[in-house]
């Protein structure tokens, strides 16, 4: 590979790694060839972009990019996969059940709506992480869930209080 071929990965990885919310970096080295296709299938379908690179780009476009990305280049040891997402846990959930079926991918460390994860043992904290919409949705329900009371206390009291008021006027 020639300097201007690395010069343009890097530039490439600096975009990838300014625009997307959620990048996981994982080993997946070890695979078959039918589990490496598996597992290219099953990120495909979840509308995660998976790509292997070399190591020292990747740190190269870390330090160019505009984030801190903090420790996560020091994982950059051994295969490296890349990993995209706008979702901040279906990579954590392809993951854990991709395991079921054979022993890796091994999760390397993630970066997170700007937090980072480093280590396997992150990986159930990174399924449980909520997505924006879900979040919004939950705060929504919490938000309505009073006023919906008060409607339905103020209907209900309401029948009530007629009932009290007819029997009052009637003696």
């Amino acid at each position: 590979m020639t300097r201007e071929e690395k010069a343009n990965v890097i530039q490439d990885l600096t975009a990838q790694l300014a625009k997307s919310p959620t990048i996981y970096l994982a080993d997946i080295s070890g695979l078959n060839a039918a589990n490496t296709s598996d597992l290219r299938r099953a990120c495909f379908k979840a509308k995660i972009k998976l790509s292997v690179v070399k190591n020292t780009l990747l740190a190269k476009a870390m330090q160019a990019s505009d984030r801190d990305f903090g420790d996560l280049p020091t994982v950059l040891k051994g295969n490296t996969s890349l990993w995209f997402s706008e979702s901040a846990n279906e990579p954590a959930k392809l993951i854990k059940s991709f395991r079921k079926k054979a022993d890796k991918p091994f999760l390397k460390g993630a970066f997170v709506q700007e937090a980072i994860y480093i280590g396997d043992e992150n990986l159930d904290a990174l399924i449980n992480i909520k997505s924006r919409e879900e979040m919004i949705g939950e705060i929504i329900g919490l938000l309505q869930s009073p006023a919906k009371n008060v409607i339905s206390g103020l209907k209900s009291g309401g029948g009530k209080l007629a009932g009290i008021l007819k029997t009052l006027s009637e003696k």
